[in-house]
């Protein structure tokens, strides 16, 4: 009958003793085993407190401040601004042919200029600050002089919307010249200016002859 080895159940501290090879004694071994097992159970103790203690949860970041709507539309915009544009009217051309009134055809020929010179800068005056109309005049019934010699032409730029407007009011068809549309609102204004400049070429011609007449001192 074999004999039952018997179990160790439990450290015998004196057989593990007597196990371990004798050692040369090292003061400073000594000196720091005996360190090692002071601090070891204090950092032990310290990181199962640590492992027992709830997490302490993270400082929320703070978000930082966002530009409000209305600073942003202004940041994005004011690089881009640009000053305003003025918008010109669209314009079209006619090419106009004015003549002076019969009634004007002696003053003309008296007044020592050019007649075709006159009825030219009357129409540069009468174009200057005028504007088409959008409604229709019908052409003046004056009679007008027969001396074609000095009839002014040229082409004017008239605003396109109103010229439209002329179309459709008294040509829809389109059957008109554009200059029979607007000859009504602009002759009158030429013949008024050639009255103005005869009476201007007069008086001039007639201020010498008063400063020779002038009694001597």
């Amino acid at each position: 009958m074999r004999k039952k080895i018997p179990t160790i159940t439990r450290p015998d501290p004196a057989y593990a003793a007597s196990l371990q090879p004798e050692e040369e004694k090292n003061p400073g071994r000594e000196e720091a085993d005996r360190e090692e097992a002071v601090l070891m159970p204090m950092s032990m103790t310290a990181d199962v407190a640590d492992e027992d203690q709830a997490p302490v949860p993270s400082r929320p970041s703070v978000p930082s401040r966002q530009p409000s709507s209305e600073t942003a539309a202004e940041i994005m915009t004011a690089p881009t601004a640009s000053p305003r544009v003025r918008r010109i009217p669209a314009t079209r051309k006619i090419d106009i042919r004015v003549n002076a009134l019969e009634r004007q055809e002696e003053a003309l020929i008296d007044c020592g200029v050019d007649p075709a010179h006159v009825i030219r800068a009357a129409l540069r005056r009468a174009v200057k600050t005028w504007q088409l109309g959008p409604e229709f005049v019908p052409p003046s019934e004056e009679q007008r002089t027969r001396i074609t010699e000095w009839r002014a032409r040229t082409s004017l730029a008239v605003d396109a919307n109103a010229l439209t407007s002329i179309l459709h009011a008294h040509d829809p068809l389109d059957v008109l010249s554009k200059w029979a549309l607007i000859r009504g609102q602009i002759e009158p204004r030429v013949w008024a200016e050639i009255d103005i400049l005869l009476d201007e070429i007069a008086a001039r011609a007639a201020a010498p002859q008063e400063v020779s007449k002038a009694p001597r001192t």
